[in-house]
């Protein structure tokens, strides 16, 4: 699909999705789409206009981007965008006339990250996005860490949705064995002891 023809007032988040992901392969950059628009690819649908997108960025990216999402349809600042590839911590994209906001990631150089990156599906929606996704146990996690840090309840609802959908075909034990690794054991535990009784 070629989000190029979409006008800029009509974005929707999976259409501005495609557009990024198709700049980030354009320059074979590394990237796996996370968060809400993850969780609802694997699981139910529900409304947000947040696209989280972990990318393994440098500092010469810098210029592609402010090429690629320029104003005025786009605020973008190149301070931040070289602090959090500096600091590996995140950056916004907004598209203007939508107001949907792109959180893009820096990947982290640590083991879980560079195991996060490598794995991911390629998943379509036909007339809608044909990009690569963080893996459903990934997001999970991700989904469990955001659930500690702010107790907010959504986040155990899309991972309920998620397993619900996706039944046997999500890797338990390899979500449990990160989930020791990463502190968050005590909620996945807590989690599926809910959804099983």
């Amino acid at each position: 699909m070629d989000s190029s023809t979409v006008p800029p007032a009509e974005l929707n988040p999976f259409e501005l999705m495609q557009r990024v992901a198709v700049f980030l392969e354009s320059h074979g950059i590394r990237y796996r789409v996370v968060g809400s628009l993850a969780s609802m690819a694997y699981g139910e649908p529900r409304f947000t206009n947040d696209i989280d997108i972990l990318a393994d960025l440098r500092l010469e990216h810098t210029a592609l981007f402010l090429a690629a999402f320029p104003p005025p349809d786009h605020y973008l600042s190149e301070t931040s965008m070289q602090t959090a590839i500096r600091q590996a911590g995140q950056f916004n994209i907004i598209h203007i006339p939508s107001g949907i906001k792109v959180d893009m990631i820096v990947l982290k150089p640590d083991d879980y990250s560079r195991t996060e990156i490598e794995r991911g599906r390629r998943l379509t929606s036909p007339g809608e996005f044909d990009v690569w996704f963080a893996s459903p146990e990934d997001v999970i996690l991700n989904k469990l860490i955001y659930y500690r840090e702010g107790g907010a309840e959504k986040h155990l609802r899309d991972i309920g949705s998620m397993l619900m959908i996706q039944g046997d075909s999500v890797d338990r034990a390899y979500i449990a064995s990160w989930a020791a690794k990463l502190g968050i054991l005590p909620e996945w535990q807590s989690l599926v002891a809910r959804l099983e009784t």
